[in-house]
C-alpha cells in the first residue's frame, strides 16, 4: 500500500515537472518500464524513452505558462485517483487552454507503475 508522503511527493514532483516543463524531472518518477496513457483510446506510451519523446514534444514544444491547482487525491491500495485543474498557453493553436483532469497512478516502489489520464479542456476566452 503506497503511503499519503509518497503519493504527496510524487504529485508535487508532477506538478513542477508539467509547470517547468522538466523532462528529467517527470521521469524520476517513474519505474524505467512505467507507461504514460495520455489519450486511453490511443495507444499508451511505455518506457522513459517514449514518455522523454511525448513530454519533449507535447509539453515543452507545445506549452507554455502553465499554471497547475490539485483539487483531490484518493488513495486505495497502491492505487491513486488524482485531480487537478490546469491550464497552459498552447503555442500550436495561439491561445490559453484549460484543462480539468483525473489522474489514475498505479504506484509501486515509490514510483509511477502506470499512468491514465481522462481530461476535457477547452479554449479560454481571457487570460486566467
Amino acid at each position: 500500500m503506497v503511503d499519503e508522503k509518497t503519493v504527496k511527493k510524487i504529485i508535487k514532483t508532477y506538478e513542477e515537472a508539467w509547470v517547468g516543463q522538466d523532462v528529467d524531472k517527470i521521469l524520476s518518477i517513474f519505474h524505467k518500464g512505467g507507461i504514460y496513457h495520455e489519450r486511453v483510446l490511443k495507444e499508451p506510451f511505455r518506457g522513459h524513452k517514449e514518455i522523454e519523446e511525448y513530454w519533449k514534444t507535447k509539453v515543452v514544444k507545445e506549452q507554455s505558462d502553465i499554471k497547475f491547482k490539485l483539487l483531490n487525491y484518493y488513495i486505495c491500495g497502491d492505487v491513486v485517483i488524482a485531480e487537478w485543474d490546469a491550464s497552459f498557453y498552447s503555442n500550436i493553436e495561439n491561445t490559453r487552454i484549460r484543462i480539468q483532469e483525473v489522474a489514475i497512478l498505479e504506484i509501486e516502489d515509490h514510483k509511477i507503475k502506470s499512468l491514465r489520464e481522462y481530461w476535457h479542456s477547452e479554449k479560454q476566452s481571457h487570460q486566467s
